[in-house]
């Protein structure tokens, strides 16, 4: 199972979007037009305007709203990665150099200031102020979950409470957004809108789940980047929280200052504690629930293809290698 066979039902919606995106980007302004096609060549996954087409075929046809949604959700979230690079001085995204890397902060934020600017345009020149309050609120809702991970970090006193929390805003908030949004471009009645929220906030918080478990487990070619990433920032991610919860107190302390300390050899260290005390299972097991809790939303649709490629998406997003 992959993407791709999973994108199968929309195939062809997702060709007319892609024109239709790349059309979003063009600016009068050359240095615009010439980073934006730089963008273009990233060739990402395009999981959120999928689901979003998805979503509106699960519940009718797809029409120039669905498309409307698909671009809006994609501007925003390109104009999130871009500022998050900036954040994170990442030299690198979708194996070529960052636009940061390239152009430098500033542009970089201007960049993603432009993208976030003409994603809001697109539901305010269509006259879709629904589509604009949700998006609105889920951008709301990454800041602050990203404002709150920062916090816990400097703290060093996450739990799992916090945890969820963070990951319900900082990364399911935008996945329920779009397929909300699909919902809303083609369903007849609020209940199919508001189960379509419920299959993409339990996506969203798998998805992070299997990112988080990966950061231990996983492989550079898997993940485009190298494991203990979240450990260098001081994150606080499910399997260490669970982890120190689980251990002996002398433990949970040994490693809590091996974390706070600037050891190279840290991440050997915590993900040999982080596996013996299970948290790695314990996460994979949190990411199944969460998948599972998505498939039972789409029971009640009509039997489809569009149904089949979401419930597969729920198995193939908790069941990427770890």
């Amino acid at each position: 199972m992959n993407l791709k066979t999973i994108s199968k039902p929309i195939e062809k919606e997702l060709e007319v979007f892609d024109k239709k995106f790349s059309s979003s980007l063009k600016s009068k302004v050359a240095l615009i037009d010439l980073i934006t096609k730089y963008i273009l060549r990233q060739k990402g996954k395009k999981i959120r305007p999928v689901l979003v087409l998805l979503s509106a075929k699960l519940c009718g046809e797809i029409n120039e709203r669905s498309f409307i949604a698909a671009n809006l959700v994609e501007l925003l979230h390109t104009a999130t990665l871009i500022h998050d690079d900036v954040v994170d001085d990442a030299k690198t995204r979708r194996g070529i150099a960052s636009i940061n890397a390239k152009w430098k902060n500033k542009v970089s934020v201007l960049i993603g200031d432009y993208l976030l600017s003409k994603g809001l345009l697109t539901a305010i020149d269509n006259n879709e102020f629904e589509f604009l309050k949700l998006t609105s609120e889920a951008v709301k809702s990454m800041s602050e979950g990203e404002l709150l991970q920062i916090q816990k970090a400097r703290n060093f006193d996450a739990t799992e409470e916090t945890y969820f929390k963070i990951i319900s805003d900082k990364t399911a908030s935008l996945i329920k957004t779009c397929c909300k949004l699909g919902a809303l471009s083609t369903a007849e009645n609020k209940e199919d809108v508001i189960r379509l929220g419920i299959y993409g906030e339990n996506i969203g918080i798998s998805f992070q789940l299997t990112d988080d478990v990966l950061d231990y487990t996983g492989r550079k070619k898997l993940l485009g980047k190298s494991t203990g990433n979240d450990l260098k920032e001081k994150k606080f991610t499910l399997p260490l929280i669970y982890s120190l919860k689980k251990a002996p107190s002398k433990k949970s302390n040994e490693i809590m200052k091996l974390i706070k300390s600037d050891s190279d050899k840290k991440f050997v260290k915590v993900y040999d504690f982080v596996m013996e005390y299970g948290g790695v299972d314990y996460t994979i097991s949190k990411a199944l629930e969460h998948s599972q809790k998505a498939s039972e939303a789409l029971s009640s649709f009509t039997d489809s293809e569009a149904k089949n490629s979401l419930s597969d998406f729920a198995v193939f997003v908790s069941g990427r290698e770890f």
